[in-house]
């Protein structure tokens, strides 16, 4: 198997709710964001027209921040979700820098939005992620515990991205790539979704219905 997404840019209206179910999910620190919308014009003057554009770790096939870690810290499973091991990120950077999709993010301290954490924030934020490279997982806590339950991802929200539940307009699709019955994998076959920027040859896991 390996996990994938599919981003309808037709569906998306950019109202960042991905975003902030993100960083509830992941306990993400103020001024780390996992997953952002891009707010897009297209085309040439008069036929201009707006593009929201979901953006986060693309999960690539290729990953070019995996074999430049010189900890071993970024890892890729067998199902193509790269992860940090963040007890061996020394938070150097390199994976940062190879990183075309501007998807890898430092967490240099504890840092709240208000002098004093928030229960919540207390809650979800994880202690040992200060210091360390931190990105985007495809939320895969949620994906292993659901499969271990019997879930589907993708169908089934307790084994889903918490992007993909949190979407008000069903723009974000998540499965497998490799199961022909799946939702992204049809679609993805159908040539209705493209990576970004395919010319690099990392074939990345997300894909995109820009038209």
């Amino acid at each position: 198997m390996k996990w994938g997404m599919v981003l309808d840019t037709r569906r998306c209206v950019g109202c960042q709710t991905c975003t902030i179910a993100c960083k509830q999910e992941q306990g993400l620190p103020a001024g780390t964001q996992w997953r952002f919308v891009a707010d897009c014009e297209v085309g040439e003057y008069p036929n201009v027209r707006r593009l929201f554009l979901p953006m986060q770790c693309m999960h690539c096939a290729e990953a070019p921040c995996v074999p430049v870690c010189p900890t071993g810290a970024s890892q890729q499973r067998d199902d193509g979700i790269v992860h940090i091991v963040y007890e061996s990120c020394i938070g150097c950077g390199f994976c940062a820098v190879a990183c075309p999709y501007h998807a890898r993010h430092l967490v240099e301290e504890a840092r709240g939005y208000f002098d004093v954490p928030t229960p919540a924030e207390r809650a979800t934020a994880p202690p040992g992620r200060h210091g360390v490279m931190t990105k985007c997982t495809f939320c895969k806590e949620r994906v292993d515990a659901g499969r271990a339950q019997g879930l589907t991802p993708g169908v089934d929200p307790d084994a889903t991205p918490m992007c993909s539940v949190a979407c008000i307009a069903g723009a974000i699709l998540f499965g497998d790539l490799e199961d022909p019955k799946s939702q992204v994998a049809q679609i993805v076959a159908e040539g209705r979704a493209v990576p970004l920027m395919p010319e690099l040859g990392l074939r990345p896991s997300a894909y995109y219905v820009l038209e």
